[in-house]
This record gives structure tokens, C-alpha cells and sequence, in this order.
């Protein structure tokens, strides 16, 4: 818990694996997570490093686990549950999974083959069928039948015939022919068309619709055809209808030229179409089956994968010695597990059998080192929350655990709703119960993602909402009577102030406080009860909230401003304390922590008796910068003299925060050489590379952070730039001057979402709930049924839902502008582990696992 705090101190490391045992020792550390590997062939193409075969071959398995894989989910096969971890395999055995998955391939590409030209050919056949039994009277019919589809007729003198079918139409003369096919239904008005201006006179065409869906053999949709047939006079007409129908994908089959033929071809077709559903049948069987099995080792096998596939990935970040018999790493790993990673090695060696062992050899280094900050499953959304704004400096002060605090407790300050607050802790806590469950975890919608991962968060933001909603006295925009009102109306009718023509003649009474006993005592817990039938409610709670925000920003960036004396000391720049943080302070708490004591004192100071006597707190605050306030009645004795030094000590501190760096580095730099001093021994210029080395090594070994020593080397090396120091430190002291005056506003939002959202409760209650409860008729609580499940649905949606996002963006804010950026600069580099947990997997994005 104390990397919370500060990230953990990092070291360079060499890693020396011998060829025979580096790829178990790269797995070792793989399944442990310690060490962030650089990589030593930057210069190097991907496709000319040493072990690209190898990842070649892994990623062909990959396309065949990836082929696997959706024919399993195709055939709404499950997987396996519970969670498997096999470790990475050997380089012996990836042959003997390539040929399991090459001839799972094989086997399982040629039934699906298989599969789907019987499925094709049943489907022709059962377009067949259905086209010779709906054009069985397209041709032949009788004249009390009214055709299906007639559009145009070549031979109008046949009209009043009763029979008509090729055998009578070659009597006449004419040389007819037949085509007939499927077509979609959404084609065959244009179809028609087609057939008119290309064929016109010449032909003639019926359609009917199939009452059954038959499925689109290019799509695998289902979807409605329709059955025509086409007869046609001569030759040149007969090509140029076959080549229309080419054009809109008409399936043509042929048409039998009497009821005998016809009658033996179905016959035929039902007998293959019995045929072709035992057989279907019975591959589908056998196909399940080789689906089955390959479920039952698909999932380890893709862990395995993409386990050795990482593995040759890093040893390509590798870079060999000169005998080829070494390769040489290196990482960046805490300090602290060190001996876990020598150990690390040395399994791996030991599983390999390798007779020389890998060993670890840490050096020195002028890089920055990544930043890395433990922590677990209840800091990790704080964490994040904090990483979004930047990742903080090497050794810098964490804002995280600090913000497990302050974030739920800003949140609830502008969301507090006792009501409200428990429907949010219970989704929280609900969600918490159930963190282990895999359909919860493994989804694929983002924005329930975001909700299950901030669980903890939200589960803070409740419990916090139900605390300051007890505070502000308020449960869907009602007050709760716990503990008894502390105001009493019956004082005022027995001092004789209320007389009964009073009550009558005036809506609105003012309660006077100081009666005797008409103001018992403040209520126990919160704001009184009475407040919420009072008519100057508002009011009163708008001063309360505002002062109240005002009293919270202060604190909250005086934190901030102190949490910078630890980055000050433990990078060992005192004189930041002196020439940073104390003006910073200064100016912060002469204007604006003197604000907050007005208020305080203001509020102790007044009783009720001589309230009508206080004096307003923003007249004082302007004529604290006017130097005037001798026509103001004053707070307290003295005060027009103490603010005018509070004044001059704050306008005193910005000249100080603006040169006293740049004067006091430059003074150090050109006239205090002399005076500068490294750990208690006077600096000395080293001639030796090898002696800086040693220096080096023997200060990180005492501790010495790499930015202590990076800063040490450059203050040697390089010149000291004045200019653009000072130009560093103007920026800074404008935009900390004026962000305390806009900062300090800025904690008024917190006052204004709390405003808005007690008053979109009351809004919610007043015109949805009291109306149902305002029915007093026999229908009354059948009509509170759908009126409650409305208000439930507009609480949710509206003052959850909505109103909880505004208030999370806004406590977002307070904490990235107005408090991170006194003391946290969040330019650092995540440490990125090699873990095979923290992999990530293609086929969880496709959806596959």
C-alpha cells in the first residue's frame, strides 16, 4: 500500500539468458508480470529479425483458431467454463498443435464443404418442386379460372378456346418454347418491364408468389421468390429472354412438355429430396461432432498461442553477443522485486536444463524511468481516474489515494439525496457482490463495461450521497423528522405575537428565534426539518451551499498547494519551499483562507438576536482589495488593519514567486559554485567515464532516484538558460495567480448542482408523485401503480442517470484543474509489464471468446 502513495523506485537491468533457456525464462517472467522489456533492434525491420518464423507460424495458427472459432459460434457450441491457464509450450511441441490444428482444418473445411452443396442442392430441388406444382395451370386451365397473371397476349382469336397447351399452340403454327425459373419478389416488376421493351409482343409472362420463405442461397437469408414462366415465339426471342434472366439472377430450371413428364420428374425429385435430408442430417451429426471436440481444447490452445507468440515477440527485442550463444536483455523493473526476478531466472533455467544460468546484472542509467503505481481492485478505478488527466512523474506524489476521499465526497456535495444515494449504493454493492461473474465481466457493450469496471466508484459516490443527503436533510426532495424539529410555532401564540386573525389573514408567518421557546436548539443531525415548509427554504440554502463551497475549494487546493513540500523534498530542491511553495501559500490563504474565516466567524460570531446587525461578507471582501471599509460596520475589532496586511503579504509573495527561482538558480549556477554540494562531499569534476560510473552505480544503490541523478549530470554539463527559466516561472506564477481567483469560483458549482438537482427532485415529485397520491377515489391506487412506475423510470433516467454524470464530470474537474494542478505535473510514462494476463486477444474483440 506504500507504492500508493509514491510510484515504485525502478532500476535498469541487464538480462543475460543463455539461447538454450531463454525462452523459458522469457515465459517465467511472462506468467509473473515484473519487468518492461526495451527493445535493442529499433533499427532492425520486423521482418529481418531472428525469430519471425516462428511468429508466422503462430499467427497461422492463429487464422485457424480464429476459422475454429466461428464455425463454433456459428453452431451455438459453448465452451468450456472456468478459467484455464496453460503454460507457454514448448518449442518441441508447437509441431505437434500445428498438425492438430492443420488437420482439424482440413477435416472440418471439407464436410462444411460437404455440407453446403448438399444444402444447394436441396435447395434446387425444393425450387424445382415448387415451380413445377405452381405452373402446372399457368399453360393448361379452365375458362371458369381466372388466370394468375396475364399481361399481354400474342394470340387474342384464342382467347374463347377452353384448353390450351403446346401440343394445340403447334397446331396453329407457331414454334413456341418455355422458360420458367425463381426470381425475387423485389425484381420482378422490373423484370416485367424488361420483358415488354425488349421482347414486346412476343411473348408472355406468368408469375405467382410462393406462399413458403425460401433462403437466398447468396445471402442465407430468408426470403420471399416468386415462380414465372415465360413462353416465347421463336429462336432470337428465346436467347434474348435467357440472357434477361441471366441479368437478374433468375434461377432457370427446366419445363417438362406434358403432365406425364411432369408427374415422373416429381416423383423423382421427392425421392432426392428425401435422400439429400438423411444425408444432410447425418453430416450436420458427424460436423457437431468435430466441433465438440475441437471446443474442448480450442480455448487452450489460443492461451498457448498467444503466450508463445509474445514470447518470440520479446526475445526479437533481444540482441545476441558475439558468439550467438547469449542473449542479452534489458528491462526496467522495481527495485524491489529484483530477487523475485533472479529467481524467476533460475526457474527457468532449471526447466530447460540449461548448465549455465541466466543471471541479472542492473545498471545505470540516465532515462527516465515509467512510472509504476500497484494497486488493487479497489484503488485501480481511482487510479485510473487520476492516469486520465496524465500519468504521473517518476516518484512524484500519487493524487489516487487522496481522491478514494475527496472525488465520492465532491460528487455527493452536488448529487446528496439520501434516496438517491441508496438506489446508487445498491447498484454499487450489487455490482461488487457479483465481480466474479463471467457474463458480467466478458461483454461486449462499452457502456456497461464503464459501469462494471468503476464499481468501487460508484459504491463510494452512494455511500457519500446517502451521508451528505442525511446532511441536507433530504430524501426525494422530502425532509425526514428523525430527531424532532427544533423550531416550535406554539412559542409564538403564547407570547401573544400570533393572534388567530393573524393566522386567518396571512398565508405566510415569520417564526422570530429569539422568542423564548420558539427556537429550541439546533437540530442533531443536518438541516431542521422545517426548512423544507418554510417559504425562505431557498434562500437560506443557497447561502448555506455557497459558503459552504467556498469553505471546500479552499481546503481543497490548500491540500493540493501542500502536497507539493513532498515532491519539494524528496527531489531535494528545498529552496522550492521557500521560493515556491511559501509565496504559493501565502497568497492562496491571505485572500482566500481569509474568506473562509469571515464565513466562519461570521457564522459563531451572530447569534439570532443581533443577526439583523451582521454585516454582509462580500462588502468586506471588495473593500479588502479597495484598502477602504472605515463607512462599513466591521466584523471584528481591527479588522481594516489586518486586511490591509494580508493584502500586502500576498502582493508581496507574487514578485517573490516570479523571481526568486530564477534569481536563486542563477546566482547558484554563475557566483555559488563553490556552495553547491552532492550528499555531504563537495562536488568535484571527474575527468574518468569510468570513475562517473562508479559514482553513479554507488548512488543507486544507496537510493538515489534516476531523476536525482539525470538532474545532477545536466546542472554539470549543461548552461543554465535565464531566460528560459524566468519565462517558465512567469507562466506559472500568472496561471497560479489568477487560477486561485478563478478556481475558488469555480467550487461554486458545487452549490449550483446541488441547487439543481434538489429542485429536479422537487420538480419530479410535485408533478408526477403527489398527483397520484392526491387521488382520493376508489381508482386512486390502481391509478398509483403506473403513476409510481413513471416517477420510478424519471428518477432513473433523469435524476440518476443524467444528473449523476453531470455531477461525476464536474467532480472530474474539480480534481484534474483545481487540485491536481498544484502540485501534480502528470508527464510520466506508464509502466507497461510483460504479462500474459495483461495480453490483449483478437478474438475477444471479434467476440469470439
Amino acid at each position: 500500500m506504500g507504492s500508493l502513495f509514491r510510484s515504485e523506485e525502478m532500476c535498469l537491468a541487464q538480462l543475460f539468458l543463455q539461447s538454450g533457456s531463454a525462452y523459458d525464462c522469457i515465459s517465467e517472467l511472462g506468467e509473473m508480470g515484473l519487468v518492461e522489456f526495451r527493445d535493442l533492434n529499433p533499427s532492425v525491420n520486423t521482418f529481418q529479425r531472428k525469430f519471425v518464423s516462428e511468429i508466422k507460424r503462430c499467427e497461422e495458427m492463429e487464422r485457424i483458431l480464429g476459422y475454429l472459432l466461428r464455425e463454433i459460434k456459428k453452431a451455438d457450441i459453448p465452451l468450456p467454463e472456468g478459467d484455464v491457464n496453460p503454460v507457454a509450450p514448448l518449442p518441441k511441441h508447437v509441431m505437434v498443435i500445428m498438425e492438430q490444428l492443420q488437420r482439424l482444418e482440413v477435416e472440418l473445411s471439407e464436410v462444411t464443404r460437404n455440407k453446403e452443396k448438399l444444402q444447394k442442392n436441396l435447395l434446387e430441388l425444393t425450387e424445382y418442386t415448387h415451380m413445377l406444382r405452381i405452373t402446372r395451370n399457368f399453360i393448361q386451365r379452365s375458362t371458369e379460372r381466372e388466370p394468375l397473371q396475364v399481361q399481354y397476349e400474342e394470340f387474342p382469336f384464342l382467347e374463347k378456346d377452353t384448353m390450351m397447351d403446346y401440343n394445340s399452340m403447334q397446331r396453329l403454327g407457331a414454334k413456341l418454347g418455355f422458360i420458367s425459373g425463381l426470381i425475387h419478389r423485389t425484381k420482378i416488376e422490373a423484370f416485367e418491364r424488361m420483358l415488354w421493351r425488349v421482347c414486346k409482343g412476343y411473348t408472355i409472362l406468368s408469375y405467382s408468389e410462393i406462399d413458403e420463405y425460401i433462403e437466398d442461397p447468396d445471402t442465407g437469408e430468408p426470403a420471399k421468390s416468386v415462380v414465372f414462366l415465360i413462353s416465347y415465339w421463336g429462336e432470337q426471342i428465346g436467347q434474348k429472354v435467357k440472357k434477361i434472366c441471366d441479368c437478374y439472377h433468375c434461377h432457370l430450371y427446366p419445363y417438362p412438355n406434358s403432365n406425364e413428364e411432369r408427374n415422373d420428374v416429381v416423383e423423382g425429385l421427392r425421392t432426392r429430396i428425401q435422400d439429400l435430408h438423411t444425408v444432410l442430417y447425418r453430416t450436420e451429426d458427424y460436423l457437431k461432432q468435430v466441433l465438440n471436440k475441437a471446443s474442448e481444447s480450442v480455448y487452450t490452445w489460443v492461451i498457448q498461442v498467444k503466450k508463445m507468440k509474445s514470447i518470440y515477440y520479446i526475445l526479437n527485442m533481444c540482441s545476441f553477443d558475439v558468439t550467438n550463444k547469449c542473449l542479452i536483455a534489458e528491462v526496467w523493473c522495481p527495485v524491489g522485486d529484483l530477487p523475485t526476478l533472479r529467481m524467476a531466472l533460475e526457474e527457468g533455467s532449471r526447466k530447460s536444463g540449461a548448465t549455465v544460468p541466466s543471471f541479472v546484472n542492473r545498471i545505470p542509467s540516465n532515462d527516465t524511468p515509467p512510472t509504476l503505481i500497484r494497486t488493487n481492485k479497489f484503488t485501480s478505478g481511482f487510479q485510473n481516474i487520476v492516469d486520465a488527466y496524465g500519468v504521473g512523474s517518476y516518484r512524484e506524489v500519487n493524487p489516487a489515494p487522496y481522491t478514494i476521499i475527496t472525488f465520492p465526497f465532491l460528487f455527493a456535495v452536488m448529487f446528496g439525496d439520501l434516496g438517491h444515494g441508496m438506489i446508487m449504493a445498491l447498484f454499487g454493492f450489487w455490482m461488487v457482490f457479483y465481480e466474479n461473474d463471467r457474463k458480467l465481466k466478458r461483454t461486449r457493450n462499452e457502456i456497461w463495461n464503464t459501469f462494471f469496471e468503476g464499481r468501487y466508484i460508484i459504491l463510494m459516490m452512494g455511500l457519500f450521497s446517502i451521508y451528505t443527503g442525511l446532511i441536507y436533510n433530504d430524501c426525494f426532495s422530502k425532509s425526514l423528522n428523525i430527531f424532532g424539529s427544533g423550531w416550535s410555532v406554539r412559542a409564538m401564540t403564547k407570547a401573544g405575537v400570533w393572534t388567530d386573525a393573524d393566522i386567518r389573514a396571512n398565508r405566510f408567518l415569520s417564526l422570530d428565534p429569539n422568542i423564548t421557546g420558539v427556537f429550541t436548539g439546533p437540530y442533531p443531525l443536518g438541516i431542521d426539518p422545517i426548512w423544507n415548509l418554510a417559504s425562505n427554504r431557498l434562500t437560506f440554502l443557497n447561502s448555506y451551499k455557497m459558503k459552504m463551497s467556498v469553505t471546500v475549494g479552499v481546503i481543497h487546493m490548500s491540500f493540493g498547494v501542500i502536497l507539493g513540500i513532498f515532491n519539494h523534498l524528496h527531489f531535494r530542491k528545498k529552496y522550492n519551499l521557500y521560493l515556491v511553495f511559501l509565496p504559493e501559500i501565502l497568497f492562496l490563504l491571505c485572500l482566500f483562507g481569509y474568506l473562509v474565516f469571515m464565513i466562519l466567524y461570521k457564522w459563531l460570531a451572530f447569534s439570532a438576536q443581533d443577526s439583523k446587525h451582521a454585516p454582509s461578507i462580500l462588502i468586506h471582501f471588495i473593500n479588502m482589495f479597495l484598502m477602504q471599509g472605515d463607512d462599513v460596520q466591521p466584523l471584528y475589532p481591527g479588522q481594516t488593519g489586518l486586511q490591509v496586511f494580508l493584502v500586502v503579504i500576498a502582493l508581496l509573495s507574487v514578485p517573490v514567486l516570479l523571481l526568486g527561482k530564477p534569481l536563486y538558480l542563477y546566482w547558484l549556477h554563475n557566483g555559488g559554485r563553490h556552495l553547491r554540494m552532492y550528499r555531504g562531499y563537495e562536488r568535484v569534476r571527474r575527468s574518468s567515464e569510468e570513475e562517473l560510473s562508479l559514482m553513479r552505480a554507488h548512488d543507486m544503490e544507496e537510493g538515489s532516484s534516476h531523476s536525482d541523478l539525470s538532474t545532477s549530470r545536466e546542472h554539470q554539463t549543461e548552461e543554465f538558460d535565464f531566460a528560459d527559466e524566468f519565462l517558465h516561472q512567469a507562466i506559472h506564477t500568472i496561471e497560479y495567480c489568477l487560477g486561485c481567483v478563478s478556481n475558488t469560483a469555480s467550487y461554486l458549482r458545487l452549490w449550483a448542482l446541488s441547487l439543481a438537482h434538489a429542485q429536479l427532485s422537487e420538480v419530479l415529485w410535485t408533478m408526477v408523485m403527489r398527483v397520484g397520491l392526491r387521488m382520493d377515489t376508489s381508482l386512486g391506487i390502481m391509478f398509483l401503480v403506473p403513476v409510481f412506475g413513471l416517477f420510478a423510470v424519471l428518477t432513473v433516467s433523469i435524476l440518476l442517470v443524467m444528473e449523476g454524470l453531470s455531477a461525476f464530470l464536474h467532480a472530474l474537474r474539480l480534481h484534474w484543474v483545481e487540485f491536481q494542478n498544484k502540485f501534480y505535473s502528470g508527464t510520466g510514462i506508464k509502466f507497461s509489464p510483460f504479462s500474459f494476463s495483461l495480453l490483449p486477444s483478437s478474438f475477444e474483440h471479434d467476440g469470439l471468446l
